[in-house]
């Protein structure tokens, strides 16, 4: 594999990674309310689920059901409601999904993991964004098997490093003694973040 492209290729998806979103602001958030030993579970999760959509891309899986206009409606408005449900939440109720809070509560590993995860998998722009990216940086010319395993392994390391970061920022917020409001206003503007997350996912489509 070329090293130029492939440099491009990682530099593409850290920066990707690196845009706030969803999965950014569960980080944050549990990296506020959990040991950070424990808020690791959820960096894993969100990892995991790209993992997966990485996969489904690599074997072609992906572009099967980005042909599929029923399949990726499914995915896209069972990813809208999860989002607006947090969103909703993070809005409406201070014990909301998404809380930068000063005050600790020890979650299960599992619980913290399956959050990540779904949040993760709830955003089909990823399966997307795969798809589109993949066939550009592999040199049919060399193994392609090889290829995929070195790119597959270096979004998996990015996003540890990346969602870790932003799980730490999360916990130095919540460290910082912020007043109430400022933690309202926090948690009021994550759950707009998700909702518009949401509504632009509902409005798109996959051109063909």
């Amino acid at each position: 594999m070329d090293s130029g492209l492939y440099l491009i290729f990682l530099a593409t998806t850290v920066m990707l990674i690196m845009v706030p979103g969803p999965s950014a602001i569960t980080a944050a958030s549990q990296g506020a309310s959990q040991p950070q030993g424990k808020a690791f579970f959820g960096v894993l999760g969100i990892a995991c689920a790209d993992v997966l959509y990485f996969s489904l891309s690599a074997t072609g899986i992906a572009s099967l059901i980005i042909a599929s206009a029923t399949l990726f409606a499914l995915i896209k408005w069972v990813g809208v409601a999860y989002l607006l449900y947090l969103g909703l939440s993070a809005i409406f109720s201070n014990a909301g999904p998404i809380n930068l809070s000063r005050e600790q509560k020890t979650s299960r590993p599992g619980k913290l993991f399956y959050q990540g995860l779904i949040v993760q998998l709830a955003n089909p722009k990823a399966l997307l964004y795969f798809s589109a990216l993949l066939p550009q940086f592999i040199d049919p010319a060399e193994p392609v098997l090889l290829q995929l395993l070195i790119m597959g392994a270096s979004c998996l390391l990015a996003d540890l490093l990346v969602y870790s970061a932003f799980s730490y920022m999360g916990n130095h917020l919540a460290r910082k003694q912020l007043k109430a409001w400022v933690v309202n206003a926090i948690n009021k503007t994550a759950g707009l973040t998700l909702i518009a997350t949401g509504i632009r996912i509902a409005m798109m489509e996959v051109k063909n």
